[in-house]
Parts: structure tokens; sequence; C-alpha cells
């Protein structure tokens, strides 16, 4: 019998490319490689700024995504998962997808699907830390749609990505993963109106001539029902929807950063393991485990701003996420995830959260590492 294969989706933040909403707020031709360049060491040992080794580029020049594309292909990625936002006054961030990654020419090598990040956008780029302490944040852009807006960005999505021959479907059907449920609760309605917007958007998908629609939930933050802080089966809640799987975005949403300034990488993983096996347990439904880079928010703070333990983004850092313990957390999902009746499908955070601490992509000081973890590792790996 062959060996099992895998298919790995890196999520892909595209907020480095000049865009017009950025240009209002933040000046003309801003991007986030403004904050990695600005960001400085914050406490003894605290290695920054990070340099990409492939310097400063903008995603959404076709010839620089298909240096990713190669890399993220050749190394055994086999999907990039867009961050994709879309407000009640229309999308944002889309060029580094459409005119990037679309138009690259190489864009067969690999797949893409949309995560649509429907979160509260706020003025965090940088962040101080007096409104992190007062959770006092300004908010430019709200994550709740009305539910007309979610049909209008379910068509575009259909007739945008679903039927570019690039696009992931699991057994047929395209990938849509949501990640903000209570979001999009208080979006559509509560319950009722979730079911109904969703049920609509899977007959649309299947009338575009899809078998069905593969409805995929980021599950970390559960406060969902009106009254109460934490749904208490969020497994139940998930069916109600009709979801046929869930994930996670990055480990530090199960895994408290609980000693500052820094956590051991080892014991965030450890962490993490304890959280999958509790959902798994709890919740019948396909879970795509996760593997997490790194952590380190720091260059979203304003730079001359104490640094302390203020609330997103002023947190701990994650410590001793080495290529060489990557890879070793690389193997311990894996060996687990072969333990279980599942898809062989990992998430990994991320391709290049760089304001995060949690990126693949090449810098300065590891090089190809982390890509060469995964590779090795994930040697059989293939598009499913």
């Amino acid at each position: 019998m062959p060996p099992p294969t895998y298919t790995l989706a890196a999520y892909y933040f595209p907020n480095f490319h000049p865009d017009v909403r950025n240009s209002r707020v933040h000046g003309a031709g801003w991007t986030e490689w403004d904050l990695v360049r600005l960001a400085r060491p914050r406490f003894p040992g605290h290695y920054q700024p990070r340099q990409p080794l492939w310097g400063y580029t903008d995603e959404s020049d076709p010839a620089v995504m298909e240096q990713k594309i190669n890399a993220a292909a050749d190394h055994g990625i086999s999907i990039f998962l867009y961050d994709w936002y879309y407000y009640d006054d229309g999308p944002f961030l889309e060029r580094g997808l459409e005119q990037g990654y679309l138009q690259a020419t190489n864009n067969q090598r690999m797949r893409f699907a949309i995560h649509w990040a429907n979160h509260d956008w706020t003025d965090i780029h940088p962040a101080r830390r007096v409104e992190c302490l007062l959770h006092n944040q300004h908010l430019l852009y709200p994550g709740r749609v009305t539910p007309q807006t979610f049909s209008l960005l379910t068509d575009y999505v259909i007739k945008s990505y679903f039927t570019h021959p690039a696009y992931w479907t699991i057994n047929g059907a395209p990938y849509f993963s949501i990640y903000d449920l209570p979001s999009l609760v208080a979006s559509l309605g509560g319950v009722d109106g979730t079911r109904h917007a969703l049920d609509a958007f899977r007959q649309k998908t299947i009338i575009h001539g899809f078998p069905d629609l593969h409805l995929n939930q980021v599950l970390w933050n559960t406060g969902i029902l009106s009254g109460e802080s934490v749904t208490r089966q969020p497994g139940k809640f998930l069916k109600m929807l009709n979801f046929d799987s869930f994930t996670s975005y990055v480990w530090v949403h199960h895994a408290p950063l609980a000693t500052f300034p820094e956590v051991k990488y080892q014991a965030v993983l450890d962490t993490y393991l304890h959280y999958w096996e509790q959902q798994t347990v709890m919740i019948d439904l396909p879970y795509f485990p996760n593997v997490t880079m790194g952590w380190d928010s720091s260059p979203r703070t304003v730079q001359s701003d104490v640094f302390d333990n203020a609330g997103y983004p002023f947190t701990p850092v994650i410590a001793g996420n080495s290529p060489e313990n990557f890879g070793i957390a690389l193997k311990t999902i894996k060996t687990r995830l072969e333990q279980t009746n599942g898809p062989r499908i990992i998430t990994l955070n991320a391709w290049n959260e760089w304001t995060e601490g949690s990126y693949l992509e090449p810098d300065t000081q590891n090089g190809y590492a982390y890509l060469e973890a995964i590779r090795d590792v994930f040697s059989t790996s293939a598009q499913s």
C-alpha cells in the first residue's frame, strides 16, 4: 500500500502590496512591510527586525508571486488559503490575489482557496499601548456585514474564484472557510438567518455546476448565542449550520501565552495538542489540524511605547521556534493525524504573517530552513 499523501494549506495574508484603503489611512504606497522594517528588539535576546531574503516585494506583481508559488510547491505546500476581506463597502486587499496569484503564469503548480476574514479591522498598524490597555482601538472597517452584502460576496466568490481551474475543491466541492463565527451569526440575523444564508450559498454553488460546497469554520471564539460568553456545544452548533469541517488559524488561539515576554515553543505545542484531543471528542466533524511556525506580534506595536503584556499586539513572544523544533512539530502532527480516520489535510500558519512572527517565506537568518523542514517531513505530499 502506498504511503498516505497530505494536503498542506498555508494561510496567506495579503497586506504586502499598496491598497487604496491603506493609502488613505497610512499614506500613499504604505504596506505592512513598513512595520517589518521599523521593528526593533523589545527585550534582551529579542530578534528583530526580521528581513525577507527576497526583499520587500510587491505581491500584486505576478513575477513576485511566481517566485512564491515555486518555493511553496517545491517544498510540498499544496494550497494558499487567502485571508480575504469583504466589507459592506466592498473588497479590501484583493489585488494580491487577483493581480498577483491569478495572473502568475505558474499558478497551476498549486491551488488557492478563500478564507473569509470577517473580523473587525482596527487601526493597529501600529497599535498604541494605551489603546490596547483600554480596548479602545479605532475601528476602521466593521466585520459584521448585512445579509445583502453576504449574498453579494458569495456571488463574487463563486464567479471570480470557484470557477478558476486552480481553485481548491474537496471531492469536487469548493472549499470556503470562515474566520469569525460570532460575527457571521450577528451579521446574518441569528442562528436561523445564518443557516438560511449558508444554505443559499450552497445552493448557488451547486447551480453553478459544482456537486456541493465545502464549508469550513476556523473555530476559536465561540461566544455565539445571546447571553453566553462561550457556546457549550460548539459541535452541535456547527452541525446546525451545516458546516462540513473545522480547523484552526494559529496555536495561540488555543494556547494562552502564560509568561511574559516569552513562552517556549514546545509548551505551546503541548497545549495545542491537548486542545486538538478535546475538540475531536466533542465535535463530530472532520478537523484539519494546524502547525504554527511562531508568534511575535511586536512589529505591530508603536516601537517607542513600553512593551509589556498590555493585550494584542502587546503579547508574549514564542521562543525556541527554530527550524528544528518546527520540524519536530510537523512530525508530531503528522503522526497523530495518521492515527485518525480523517482527511490528511493540515493548515499552516502562515506563509507570510511577518508582523505576527509566523512566516514560512525565507528570511536572512534561516533562509529556506522552515520550508525545507516541511519538505523533509512530507516528502510524499501531493495535491488532493
